[in-house]
């Protein structure tokens, strides 16, 4: 049954911060969404839209003022956090501009971490880790730490520490934000080859960049706190 069930799905998602004058402001407004395996959506919308909170809420990191999220079916919004912790473990991976990279890790072992915060034996998530990083063209990168690498190179061992856990949703925000043109391109390329190679269930990325996001699936605007589909064929 889960086989046909969407990656995620989001039902009346509304989501309220106070401003800082005491009153409540909505910046998502009943937002219905479902996301199939092996879709690649492109989110768009101007700064402080609410992109970045939407995704957040879609990976579990936030809970919403009313809604619920489904992860395969399950409806994930009311766990307690102990309980949901493993499950987005799991399930959801993330990549953002920033690379958020451990630095005191090498590139292999920032890999493998995931791994072995599931309880897999360290050697068998290096393993598995050094396969993924030469799968990316890193082997040579393997040992050495976050500071010893370019930018494409760190979004590259973040995309590698993403797929090691073969997540049903993998979720990027701005992930090209720091790359130059051409890196931006090579990352940007990766990342939309990874639903059809079936590591990963379904890929959501947040981006200002209009021509990347036509070449996704399907492509979403967030506008005034709703979700509005864009109708033009992808590149």
């Amino acid at each position: 049954m889960s086989a046909v069930l969407p990656a995620f799905e989001l039902k009346q998602i509304t989501h309220r911060f106070e401003s800082p004058g005491g009153a409540p402001l909505e910046i998502l407004r009943e937002v219905d969404l479902a996301v199939r395996r092996g879709e690649r959506v492109a989110i768009l919308g101007p700064s402080g839209s609410g992109k970045s909170t939407l995704l957040s809420i879609i990976a579990g990191l936030q809970r919403p003022s009313a809604g619920e999220v489904l992860w395969d079916g399950r409806e994930i919004t009311h766990l307690p956090e102990r309980a949901l912790a493993p499950i987005r473990a799991a399930s959801v991976a993330l990549v953002f501009q920033q690379f958020l990279l451990i630095p005191h890790l090498t590139a292999l072992e920032n890999v493998a971490l995931p791994l072995e915060l599931q309880g897999r034996p360290r050697a068998e998530a290096h393993l598995q880790a050094l396969a993924l990083l030469k799968d990316l063209g890193l082997a040579e990168r393997a040992g050495h730490f976050p500071r010893m690498l370019s930018g494409g190179e760190c979004q590259r061992v973040a995309i590698a520490r993403a797929r090691v856990v073969e997540p049903t949703l993998l979720l990027a925000d701005e992930h090209t934000g720091n790359l130059d043109p051409r890196t931006s391109e090579s990352v940007f390329e990766m990342l939309l080859e990874l639903p059809a190679s079936g590591r990963v269930g379904a890929l959501v990325l947040v981006t200002h960049n209009e021509e990347l996001a036509r070449r996704c699936d399907r492509r979403l605007r967030l506008v005034d706190g709703r979700l509005r589909e864009e109708r033009e064929p992808a590149i």
